[in-house]
């Protein structure tokens, strides 16, 4: 299907498309980063397993966060498409 220019707020839809991507790097950024290498110390006071937390983040947890991100981020664009009328 479709669109006409004047139905699709191109310049609304770019601006969400890329705040939602960069609020999802951000988190993965903390996660992958924050988590696994600058708070590691304080993180491992914690375990998972046996393992220390912050070891798990630096070999799992960031993967699963990244998946996790993956769905959401799909779901997201979904909705965005659905509310910028951009459904094919």
């Amino acid at each position: 299907m479709t669109h006409n220019l004047a139905e699709i707020d191109a310049k609304g839809y770019w601006r969400a498309v890329v705040r939602l991507t960069l609020s999802l790097l951000a988190i993965w950024f903390i996660v992958s980063y924050g988590a696994g290498i600058l708070f590691r110390d304080l993180l491992d006071n914690v375990s998972i397993g046996g393992a220390p937390l912050g070891f798990w983040f630096a070999q799992n947890g960031s993967i699963y966060v990244f998946v996790a991100l993956i769905f959401y981020y799909c779901r997201a664009m979904n909705r965005l498409e659905k509310k910028f009328n951009i459904e094919g």
